[in-house]
């Protein structure tokens, strides 16, 4: 049998596909699809209780998961709680349905498990589609110890330098069911939700004289010892339920925002008052700059807070954690290289940012987290062009492209938890500077990005969804630069050369249909084109051979 060449490609495509379909596991596609035990119910609230044993390094706690049946009732239910954690048992109460004697209908639940997942079977099928009921699950054991917070996250057991106990938890990537039990999917948020972190007697008596634990939102009830109750009146991401145990001292400020007063409270380790009240003065400052540029700050009704943690950063909604060692950059560097980077603290700049894009914003498939780590890097350059000025916060956007690998795609593969490229971070803010090159209305930009925040105000979206906002807003064609950027891991490479007064050009390692309008020059000659994967050619005579384009556009130049 003969194979055109033609054939053999398209059979090793296959094969790379099935390859990659394979590297995927039940567990994956349980954790990050919105499959039979999740689409049939929505998440009211989650009120969460937890004990924190730091002798045997345990917790023991309940969830009451508040639901509500949208369609019809599945044939199956589940619950994410990751091993070595177990659920011990679960209720229900149904708040809708009455039996004979008028009392609410209620009961317990079998479940099995498998691996990460609980699948609760029993008399949850006679609900009825559109009631609310509250599930009460129970559990207990030890969490995951993290690794490398918080990229490899998990329970953080450690001390400050006097030796007092300091505890905290960063669950992105790895799960928040690794540590409460929990529907622990992106594209599905409660619309309010309680902490309740307590801690056991040894730990008062390690003398913190902070009132217990400090979590999300505003703190409800405060009964000492070690029991505090805190209440997020916004939709929040599982991965952003949080708390912070240490021998804290705090402050509050206000800063008078698009929709009135802000509190803010700021808590750090009691030795590092001195130096946190010098650098946290920066958040302020922050609020203003991202609200004038983004929109207001979207969680007016539960605060800001700034928590120094044992852990670099992360952006738990209303409780940002901070660990970059009261230096400005990214711990005391510039990750762009250009030293624009010092100007200011990294972490409290763009975990900040994830408020906006990321907790306000959210990604329904965290395959499409560039719209949470992407559009935040930009907010960086937005910080630095409030304080620096246009020109530094360019050379601070296009100094960070550095560190792009082009290993894969920046958008992941759907339904299986995966979160694709690294290159999220500063690919993904690239695609944005370039829609604001191309747009060449700074003006038009910044409505675009309060556009964005006001009309996905605490909403989950798909990547699809915001690129067609993006296109309608500026009335550009930007499909294939999304496919070309997001989805295929090549940076274009616009080739040239000049030849009887013409010059030349381009684009290859690109995607079909891909254009790209660039400006380019010999420094006294230039000329505005639209490159495609056709050879065009544009006059140049008397023009010269040391030939640019905008340094503004990810683009490779090869004569």
């Amino acid at each position: 049998m003969k194979f055109s060449f033609k054939t053999i490609i398209v059979c090793v495509g296959y094969l790379l596909l099935a390859n990659t379909l394979l590297a995927y596991t039940q567990q994956d596609t349980l954790r990050g699809s919105n499959g039979r035990g999740r689409s049939w119910w929505d998440v009211v609230s989650y009120d969460l209780d937890v004990h924190i044993d730091t002798t045997t390094k345990s917790i023991k706690g309940h969830n009451r998961i508040q639901l509500k049946a949208v369609s019809v009732i599945g044939d199956s239910l589940q619950i994410d709680m990751q091993e070595p954690l177990i659920i011990d048992s679960i209720t229900f109460h149904n708040r809708n349905q009455f039996d004979q004697t008028g009392q609410p209908i209620s009961g317990k639940l079998k479940f099995e498990r498998e691996g990460n997942v609980y699948w609760l079977t029993g008399n949850y099928k006679s609900w009825k589609g559109g009631l609310t009921v509250d599930v009460d699950v129970y559990y207990h054991g030890i969490p995951r110890s993290a690794k490398l917070p918080p990229w490899e996250g998990g329970f953080i057991w450690t001390e400050d330098s006097t030796g007092k106990p300091w505890i905290a938890v960063a669950c992105q990537g790895l799960g928040a069911s690794s540590w409460w039990p929990c529907k622990d999917y992106q594209g599905d948020e409660p619309e309010w939700m309680a902490v309740n972190v307590r801690i056991n007697e040894g730990l008062q008596r390690a003398n913190i004289d902070s009132p217990g634990s400090i979590s999300n939102g505003r703190l409800a009830l405060f009964i000492p010892p070690g029991k505090n109750a805190w209440h997020v009146r916004n939709p929040i991401n599982t991965y952003s339920a949080t708390f912070y145990i240490g021998d804290y001292v705090s402050w509050t400020d206000t800063v008078m925002g698009e929709k009135g007063r802000l509190d803010m409270s700021f808590y750090c380790l009691r030795y590092n008052e001195e130096k946190a009240r010098k650098q946290f003065v920066q958040a302020k400052d922050m609020i203003h700059c991202f609200e004038y540029w983004m929109g207001p700050y979207p969680f007016y009704e539960d605060g800001y807070k700034l928590v120094e943690a044992p852990y670099l950063g992360m952006e738990h909604q209303s409780a940002v954690a901070y660990g970059n060692g009261y230096k400005q950059g990214y711990k005391g560097d510039d990750r762009s290289g250009t030293g624009v980077g010092t100007l200011f603290d990294f972490i409290i700049i763009h975990e900040s940012g994830h408020e906006w894009f990321g907790n306000n914003i959210t990604a329904q498939d965290i395959a499409d987290n560039w719209l949470h780590e992407g559009f935040t890097t930009y907010t960086e350059g937005l910080y630095a062009e409030w304080i620096a000025g246009k020109e530094k916060a360019f050379e601070y956007i296009r100094g960070e492209w550095k560190n792009i690998r082009n290993d894969k795609p920046v958008i992941g593969d759907y339904g299986v938890n995966d979160d694709g490229s690294s290159d999220k971070y500063d690919k993904g803010a690239a695609v944005v500077h370039m829609i604001r090159m191309m747009m060449n209305d700074d003006t038009k930009f910044r409505q675009l990005l309060r556009g964005l925040n006001k009309d996905f105000y605490h909403k989950i979206v798909t990547s699809a969804e915001v690129e067609q906002y993006i296109i309608q807003f500026t009335g550009l064609p930007l499909q294939k630069f999304f496919d070309q950027y997001l989805r295929n891991r090549d940076v274009p490479v616009l080739e040239w050369y000049i030849k009887k007064d013409k010059l030349y050009y381009r684009f290859t390692n690109t995607i079909e249909g891909f254009t790209l309008p660039l400006t380019i020059t010999d420094g006294e000659k230039s000329a505005n084109i639209k490159a495609t994967g056709k050879l065009q050619s544009i006059n140049w005579q008397n023009g010269g051979y040391n030939v640019s384009i905008s340094k503004d556009f990810l683009v490779q130049l090869k004569p």
